[in-house]
């Protein structure tokens, strides 16, 4: 597995989560349940992704941009997920943004895997998309382990 097949699988379940999530309705299990599991999902994809994908693709002129642009990216979605940690389940407001996070991602995996993951596709070895897979899935597994 590459690091490219090795994200795909993370976005593939974040897209399914944040599907789900906004499907839900008012202070329920369901909806508990599906944000506690993406914003673990998204944590340790971000804190993963950064240090074997995003930080590598820093050093060449060609990706460092898409780079910098996917990482501040991260950011956003980690403030949104905060304000639905601030913000009470059963309001219209939390749903309005549990919606904006879902547009935030699939904004962002289209961005990485229509656009970064070409870029990168010219910049990194194949060793290189070997081993980064290999780590992103440690550091991955780690990072979820920690919540």
């Amino acid at each position: 597995m590459n690091i490219f097949e090795a994200l795909r699988t993370s976005h593939e379940t974040q897209r399914g989560l944040a599907d789900a999530l906004i499907k839900t309705s008012g202070d329920s299990k369901d909806r508990d349940v599906l944000f506690k599991e993406l914003r673990t999902e998204l944590a340790a994809h971000a804190a993963a992704e950064e240090r074997f994908f995003y930080v590598p693709l820093i050093a060449h002129d060609m990706t460092q941009e898409p780079s910098r642009h996917g990482i501040a990216e991260h950011h956003e979605m980690d403030e949104l997920v905060e304000k639905l940690e601030k913000t009470d389940a059963s309001s219209p407001a939390w749903i309005a943004v549990a919606k904006e996070l879902h547009h935030k991602i699939f904004h962002h995996l289209k961005d990485e895997e229509q656009g970064i993951f070409q870029l990168a596709g010219k910049v990194l070895t194949e060793a290189e998309k070997l081993s980064l897979a290999k780590d992103y899935e440690g550091e991955f597994v780690s990072q979820r382990l920690k919540d």
